[in-house]
């Protein structure tokens, strides 16, 4: 097997992680304390062609290539877990779905712009009563001439607030079935959109995490994504990459945290001796080294599987439900290398920690991942 990355690859990594380095890493405190997210690094992003990891040449992107999603969800979680929900949530769930399944006319529309970070996408998908159910959603669109007219509510929606579209997912009937799900491009300012509060996280502060309503909100016809009653179909191919996309993204928190633990543990003396020379701290470093070592393979190894055509639902819940958890497992003892210190928010392993236990939930929730897991085993 081969483990090393094509030439491409090892570029855009060492761009991305220039950028990371320059543009998001020294401002990322700041934005957390706003509660607010940067748009110009959007745009930055966008300028140095580094948006087009989910889109072929011919619209902008650069390849559709799986490992390059991993690649862009760890680096730039390495920077920032906050920031870097956002602009995952554009790639994947706004950019993805409608250059994988829509009409030529909305990629010009939507696709174009969105790689070039002239527009922010996002995609409205989980309901209050909902969670992890996807083929339970009741947000309705109703036909009505040349306009579908959508009536419903969303929650927890990354980027729902500030986003320039979203795709949403809503049902053509009232029928409760999965394929009666549809996706549909809903703009900002389309009449019957409505945003609620923005909602307050022990994580991401620096995301825009939403309510959204739609009262009778037109909705025109050509925004329908692929054919009607096929959402739940395409929803299951974006949530495939997403699982990778996550799983990377809880990655580069674990090595975020590794790193600066690492350091620490090279340079803080307690009773004149170097807190890295005494074998707990060892022994702590050693084993949060071998997980992510793990997590990272169980990851690449999914990213490959997919490139390549191969059914790998097994492997990319294996991912992710083992780097979430490794994510939260290396945090914590990051913080308690630190001591007193990991706990102070001026010290980048307290954002880590705090925003491990998402990857534990979003994107499905390990119970999830396991219960998929099972099935794939024939349980």
């Amino acid at each position: 097997m081969d483990f090393n990355l094509s030439e491409e690859q090892k570029m855009y990594r060492q761009a991305l992680r220039r950028f990371v380095q320059n543009e998001i890493e020294p401002i990322a405190e700041e934005w957390e304390e706003k509660g607010a997210w940067p748009r110009e690094i959007l745009i930055k992003m966008g300028k140095a062609g580094l948006l087009g990891v989910t889109v072929s040449e011919e619209y902008g992107g650069a390849t559709v290539d799986a490992i390059l999603l991993a690649i862009f969800g760890e680096e730039l979680t390495r920077g920032s877990g906050g920031i870097a929900a956002g602009l995952c949530s554009h790639v994947s769930l706004g950019i993805g779905p409608i250059f994988r399944f829509g009409s030529e006319e909305l990629k010009k529309k939507y696709v174009v712009p969105a790689v070039r970070g002239e527009l922010l996408g996002g995609m409205a998908l989980t309901e209050p009563h909902g969670g992890s159910d996807v083929a339970g959603i009741r947000t309705s669109a109703i036909k009505n001439g040349d306009h579908y007219i959508l009536n419903g509510s969303k929650t927890f929606i990354t980027n729902g607030s500030i986003a320039d579209f979203l795709v949403v997912a809503a049902k053509v009937d009232k029928g409760l079935a999965h394929k009666d799900i549809s996706l549909f491009v809903v703009e900002k300012n389309y009449r019957g959109f409505k945003t609620g509060r923005s909602l307050r996280k022990i994580m991401w502060h620096s995301s825009d995490t939403a309510e959204l309503f739609f009262e009778d909100c037109y909705v025109p016809a050509e925004n329908l994504i692929g054919r009607e009653g096929e959402g739940f179909k395409y929803l299951m191919q974006i949530l495939h990459n997403g699982r990778i996309l996550y799983a990377s993204c809880a990655l580069g928190l674990a090595v975020a945290a590794f790193e600066e633990a690492l350091k620490y543990a090279q340079k803080r003396e307690v009773f004149g001796r170097l807190i890295g020379k005494n074998q707990a701290i060892q022994f702590m470093l050693a084993d949060m080294a071998t997980e992510i070592e793990g997590a990272r393979w169980l990851i690449y190894r999914a990213a490959w599987l997919t490139n390549a055509g191969e059914r790998c639902r097994k492997e990319a819940s294996m991912a992710k439900l083992y780097a979430s958890e490794t994510a939260s497992r290396v945090t914590s003892k990051a913080v308690e290398i630190f001591g007193g210190y990991g706990l102070m928010r001026e010290y980048k392993v307290s954002r880590c920690f705090a925003d491990a236990k998402v990857m534990e939930v979003g994107e499905g929730t390990s119970e999830m991942q396991r219960m998929i897991i099972a099935k794939e085993l024939g349980l």
